[in-house]
């Protein structure tokens, strides 16, 4: 089976990738978290466009993908897991929760640098979240996430299939928890303790900075509880919050694509809240 997945890794990436978007679309479509309140239709055609932009550039830009580059490191014995010999099943288990947790690291640099904010601003400026939301970045901190993927891969010498799987558990479960799906609170509960769901990452996006600084997480939800940034609902309630950011409310900034592009170039500030807990599940 990780032969298999290796040797058809673009078939497998995009089966996967829509698959997933096609589910959670169906889902959220069927049983939705939040009345949208920006046009559903011109939401989808900015944020598809932005996400097909970003793979033209990512593609022009880094011919050698992640799991090419994984494979190169291999060839010449570079990082860790090509230095230190070990089960192949333990190798591509470590990487991936070790790349979970980089990426979570990642994200609250992108939170806590202001140059990089600006460029994380046009994911939080969305003001409603779906199952686009998750595909929706600058194409700045696309690149840069993709060189701070390419030190990682060295750095612990990440098998191909490791990285493979990864970028599709990573891919998929920010189409997850980026959708306005309803999951019942029962069920929330106790999926939360092991992964981000969309209520623990909606918070996230939350109008209020104390709320948008925590619930770093993508894909596992131990890193926020570790390092103590996890909250567990908005202040205000799911259906009550608002999303977005305070500063950045106007369509031809934060829906077209265009203004999505200019958006960290705009002078506007982050201002500072006073945090509050709120850790009750």
């Amino acid at each position: 089976m990780l032969s298999f997945i290796e040797s058809q890794e673009s078939v497998f990436r995009l089966l996967t990738f829509f698959s997933i978007f096609g589910v959670m679309a169906a889902v959220e479509w069927l049983f939705p978290k939040r009345i949208l309140t920006v046009s559903k239709a011109k939401r989808w055609l900015n944020n598809i466009a932005l996400m097909m932009f970003n793979t033209a550039v990512l593609r022009a830009i880094f011919p050698l993908a992640a799991a090419g580059f994984a494979a190169w490191c291999a060839q010449k014995g570079i990082g860790l897991f090509n230095v230190f010999d070990s089960p192949l099943w333990l190798s591509v288990t470590l990487s991936i929760v070790l790349l979970d947790g980089i990426i979570w690291f990642q994200h609250k640099l992108f939170h806590t640098v202001p140059i990089l904010w600006r460029l994380h601003a046009v994911h939080h400026a969305d003001r409603d979240l779906d199952v686009t939301s998750g595909a929706r970045f600058h194409p700045i901190e696309i690149l840069l996430s993709m060189l701070i993927k390419f030190a990682a891969i060295a750095l612990l010498g990440v098998p191909v299939v490791a990285v493979i799987l990864f970028e599709v558990i990573l891919s998929g479960m920010a189409l997850f928890n980026h959708s306005n799906v309803a999951i019942p609170l029962s069920i929330d509960r106790w999926l939360r303790k092991v992964v981000v769901t969309p209520d623990m990452h909606r918070v996230h996006h939350s109008i209020h900075r104390y709320e948008s600084d925590s619930n770093f997480g993508f894909n596992l939800a131990i890193w926020d509880r570790l390092f103590n940034t996890y909250r567990a609902q908005p202040e205000e309630g799911h259906y009550g919050m608002t999303i977005g950011i305070k500063s950045q409310r106007e369509e031809r900034h934060v829906v077209w694509l265009t203004g999505l592009l200019a958006l960290p170039f705009r002078l506007f500030k982050r201002a500072p809240e006073k945090k509050q807990q709120n850790n009750s599940l």
